[in-house]
């Protein structure tokens, strides 16, 4: 009644066809800033194309500085990072975005939008240095204007002015569906999606996991990272349990339940460890 349709809670999809290795990630070390000990301890593991990987964990376990590392906001003290075969542990942002990869962060508001600027000059965050949108340094406001447009139109992204909407002014859903656009169009070959549906309402939640699952499908690798189990059970393909800055577990969620995967996540069993 709130959204004024029917709202499917459970997410429909089909088996997922793995392919290769997309991101590889093998003993990364990222340090805290909040502490001496290093917030992500020796984290290896891999994201294949046609697959969901979520990292499960009770937040504050590495799992944000595990995603700082991977998308080139922090620096790793040690470990490699590789895009489709390609070391990236050190390259800039803008790097990684060229060489396949996108980012729904955590924080819309800190990592995902400017708020004082236009919906329109949001979108092209990733992409005003290309050609497209730039000519000798400036930069072309219609072809902006009308990316801008299709992208609004495409991902039904509700703003009061259209592409001259100030990003500040929007709802929270509206501003997450921009961010995911913007990300989605780029044709990523990984999508790193942090806690997308945070604080959304219901039609919001079911219209971004059905984008993250459409990526999937396209034989993209989605590393997605939610504290909501429900979330975590009914999107994953595979799950990852982190605590205290270590994978301590890998699960199938067909295979295992909520009450088994919360052990884990509190660090009451860990996978390797011998039984009493």
């Amino acid at each position: 009644m709130m959204v004024g349709r029917d709202v499917q809670f459970a997410v429909d999809k089909k088996p997922c066809e793995v392919g290769k290795p997309i991101l590889e990630v093998e003993d990364l070390v990222v340090p805290s800033k909040v502490h001496k000990n290093n917030a992500v301890r020796g984290v290896s593991f891999n994201v294949r194309a046609g697959e969901i990987v979520c990292v499960a964990g009770i937040d504050g376990n590495g799992q944000s500085e595990l995603i700082y590392g991977i998308t080139g906001l922090e620096k790793p003290t040690s470990g490699t990072i590789r895009l489709e075969g390609r070391d990236i542990t050190n390259a800039p942002i803008r790097e990684r975005s060229k060489a396949g990869m996108s980012h729904i962060p955590e924080d819309r508001h800190k990592h995902g939008l400017v708020l004082d600027y236009t919906l329109a000059d949001n979108m092209v965050l990733q992409r005003y240095w290309q050609p497209e949108f730039q000519n000798h340094g400036f930069i072309k406001k219609n072809a902006v204007l009308q990316y801008a447009e299709r992208l609004i139109k495409q991902y039904d992204v509700r703003s009061g002015q259209g592409p001259a909407t100030i990003a500040r002014s929007m709802s929270g859903g509206n501003q997450q569906k921009a961010i995911i656009a913007r990300e989605v169009d780029k044709d990523p070959q990984l999508l790193v999606a942090v806690q997308p549906t945070r604080g959304l309402d219901v039609g919001a939640i079911e219209y971004i996991h059905k984008q993250i699952v459409a990526e999937r499908d396209k034989g993209r690798a989605v590393l997605l990272v939610s504290l909501e189990l429900d979330e975590v059970m009914n999107l994953s393909d595979r799950i990852l349990v982190i605590y205290e800055g270590e994978i301590v577990g890998e699960f199938d969620p067909k295979k295992t339940t909520v009450e088994e995967l919360g052990l884990y996540m509190a660090g009451a069993k860990k996978q390797g460890e011998a039984k009493a």
